[in-house]
């Protein structure tokens, strides 16, 4: 039996209360299995544009996707891409939606590769135009990409991090259906992708790194000094003639080679001696903790810490009172 088409409640404007149960699955059970194989999703791209017909759009007209899913950094694939559509043509047309903002436009869904292209060669990029709301085009995006645009591992966690922060829902269904991923692994991704962009920017999208080597980077930068290491790294370390790997590379080895340092402890430390100088005490505070050690000529220090012991519940509820008035302005 055919897979049917899980796009098919997005699409089909004639029956809009009716549910793609392959789609239902995506959103609600993608937290305990990935869905689908890299196959199969490839499938739902192109069912998207069965029967759907091809247009010649002018490349100055059609804009990118409200949401980006790559970074800048692959000339060599690119390169490789005009090449071919210089040589042959255009193959597969791109998708894209009647701009929601500006009447006459459009915005990509898939293949800005293809459109820049499109645009470079002086040419008419072929497509496919389709009505979509947000929150379909993301998915379809995501999707397509998901299935063969060859997206590295933090191209895709950037992805689902833009996603996640425009809340489609109160538990990120959209960015799983989108990616077809399971929790767990998101939960890495949006780990990642909280990375500095400075960082980020400056390795680029590194494609043969995986999500461990980049979780790795994470935890290391997170060391004190480190941030600081990689910054270094870039700006001094004439990195930017490598390879999008290798800059992830270089920049590992120095935070991994780079010294441990430690983080500054602040403390403030105050005394205090009775009027008759026969009490005295040291208080230090070190960021959540807060030290009171007594002296005495006599044994005037350990009576009156117990004194304080058996009254610290006195103590602390008119502390609290006070502070609430301070608060209040009464």
């Amino acid at each position: 039996m055919a897979r049917k088409n899980p796009f098919a409640s997005l699409m089909a404007h004639d029956s809009p209360e009716e549910k793609s149960p392959a789609l239902d699955y995506t959103l609600k059970g993608a937290s305990r299995s990935i869905l689908s194989s890299i196959d199969e999703l490839a499938a739902r791209a192109d069912k998207l544009m069965e029967g759907e017909t091809i247009v010649e759009l002018d490349p100055e007209l059609v804009e990118v996707s409200f949401v980006k899913d790559r970074l800048d950094g692959d000339d060599q694939e690119f390169r490789e891409l005009v090449e071919a559509i210089r040589d042959r043509g255009q193959d597969s047309p791109i998708l894209v939606r009647p701009h929601p903002a500006k009447t006459g436009r459009y915005m990509i869904v898939f293949g800005h590769r293809r459109a820049r292209v499109a645009k470079l060669l002086g040419r008419k990029v072929r497509a496919v135009v389709k009505e979509l709301k947000d929150r379909e085009h993301v998915v379809a995006q995501g999707q397509e990409n998901s299935a063969r645009a060859n997206l590295s591992f933090i191209e895709k966690a950037l992805f689902a991090s833009k996603l996640s922060r425009l809340r489609y829902d109160d538990d990120n269904s959209t960015v799983l259906a989108a990616l077809s991923i399971d929790r767990a692994t998101l939960s890495k991704m949006l780990s990642v992708a909280s990375l500095p962009e400075e960082i980020l920017g400056a390795i680029g999208p590194a494609k043969g790194v995986g999500r461990d080597r980049w979780y790795e980077l994470k935890l290391l930068l997170e060391k004190p000094g480190n941030h600081d290491v990689a910054q270094k790294a870039i700006e001094e370390g004439g990195i930017s003639d490598l390879s999008s790997d290798e800059r992830f590379n270089a920049i590992m080895t120095c935070l991994k080679s780079a010294k441990p340092t430690s983080r500054p402890r602040t403390s403030q430390k105050q005394n205090w001696a009775s009027e008759d100088g026969a009490l005295s005490a040291e208080m230090l505070a070190e960021g959540k903790r807060y030290t009171v050690s007594l002296k005495a000529r006599n044994s005037d220090a350990k009576a009156f810490g117990e004194y304080l012991s058996e009254h610290l519940a006195d103590l602390y509820r008119a502390f609290k009172q006070g502070k609430s008035v301070t608060e209040r302005g009464d």
